[in-house]
This record gives structure tokens, sequence and C-alpha cells, in this order.
């Protein structure tokens, strides 16, 4: 007998899963396996990104955030560093009026001063144009946490902050004012956090997979939410008598 359930159809996460965040990892092997520089690796990228909105709209998440260049990522060849210039600046030129359209609200994070002047500009705007939106997506560009962290650090020592809170290097961070992620997943087939939101996702679920990022479908997506939302979150704590076997992290 034919399942009536479909792979394709996006699950529920309303309530359960608010944010999820994409470490975008694979453009370049993507490319080098098809022998292609790199660049083009990244470009393909790009659509799977574009593709995200269609992807996660439908399931009640209302925020999001893909890294898209690191603080690390300035160590690559300036000509791989200028096509992720290129091919942002084109995104901000072409997604405004969609964004508008649809409801969405853009945030660019992290070190963004070491961008191209014009580049900067381009973001300021975007966002300010978009600021009104419902669905939040933060693009972090020049990014890397620890910078972040210490950032926040220094706002608050500049600000004659005395004894610091949790809650007052929330409100320093780049993201202040975001909801911490639910769900990190990293593309690509590595295991690690590569300095990606680490105050923020200090008690986030994460889904590996080793499918590169511009090979990422739907289908897959799907899967990956359908999972985190079969799995028990106790933030430290235990929610039934079962669980105090465990070590309740």
């Amino acid at each position: 007998m034919k399942s009536l359930f479909s792979a394709a159809q996006p699950p529920s996460c309303e309530g359960r899963l608010s944010h999820i965040a994409f470490i975008m990892d694979g453009n370049g092997r993507w490319a080098q396996r098809r022998h292609l520089p790199r660049k083009a690796g990244h470009a393909r990228g790009a659509e799977t990104f574009r593709n995200l909105l269609d992807w996660l709209e439908p399931t009640g998440i209302r925020y999001a955030t893909v890294y898209a260049f690191s603080t690390e990522n300035w160590r690559r060849p300036p000509d791989e560093v200028e096509a992720l210039m290129q091919l942002l600046s084109r995104y901000i030129d072409t997604f405004g009026k969609t964004a508008v359209e649809r409801n969405v609200s853009l945030r660019f994070i992290g070190n963004t001063e070491l961008l191209p002047v014009d580049l900067q500009e381009k973001m300021r705007a975007l966002e300010a144009q978009t600021e009104s939106g419902t669905f939040v997506l933060q693009v972090a560009f020049s990014y890397g946490g620890r910078a972040e962290i210490v950032h926040a650090v220094n706002d608050l020592i500049a600000s004659g902050a005395g004894i610091v809170t949790e809650g007052d290097i929330s409100a320093h961070l780049f993201t202040a004012g975001i909801p911490d992620p639910d769900l990190v997943v990293r593309t690509g087939g590595e295991y690690r956090t590569s300095n990606f939101l680490l105050w923020q996702s200090a008690y986030a679920e994460y889904a590996f997979t080793d499918t590169l990022w511009p090979d990422l479908t739907r289908r897959e997506l799907y899967a990956i939410l359908r999972d985190f939302l079969h799995r028990r979150r106790r933030f430290g704590g235990v929610t039934d008598a079962s669980d105090n076997a465990s070590d309740g992290k």
C-alpha cells in the first residue's frame, strides 16, 4: 500500500523550533569534484541559499542564520575572496524587492567594517529597507564567534559595566534581540562548530550531513527537521523519571 506520507511535505515546527542555523560547508569541494574553479561552487551554493526561503516558509520557523564567510576565510586566495564579495553584492542588488514582498527582514552580522565601503552601504540599506519583516534571516559575513564575544565584552567595558551577567553579554552580541538557535545544521561531512555562534548555541541541537551544501535538498532538510522534532531537549534538567539515569545534558 502506498504511504500517504510525503518526505517532501514540510514538518510543522511551530512552537518547537523557532531558529535554525546553517554552516554552509562544501562549496569548494563540490566544484573541485567537477573540475571547476572554487568560485563555481560558491555560485551553486548561493542557489541553495536562495532556496531556503521556499523550504523554510511553510515549516513555521521564523528565524534563520547562515554562515556565509568567516573571519578565517579572509586567508583564502584573493580571487576566491573577491568572488564571494561579488556574490554578496549581487545578492543584495536582487533580493531587496523579494524580501519586502515575502516579509523577510535581512540582518548582516559580523565584523563588516573589513568589507569594501560600498558593500557596507548596500548591507545597511537593505537592512533598513527590510527591517519590518517578520521572518528574520541573518547572514554571518566576516563573522567569528570568539571575536563576537570579545566585541560584546569590550562594549560592556566601554559602557562602564562592573559585574557582568550572561544577559548583559547576550544583549551586546551581534544577534541581540534574536532567540538562540534551536538547531544548527552543518553540511559537508565535517564535525565541528568552526567558531560559529559559540555563545548562542550553548544548548542548540546539532545535525551533521555528508551532503555538500550545493547538493542539499528540500527533502533532506525536512528529514533533518523531523529528526530534531523527535529529540528531547532537557537544557541540563530532566523531563521525566526515565531521564534520571542520564546526565541530563
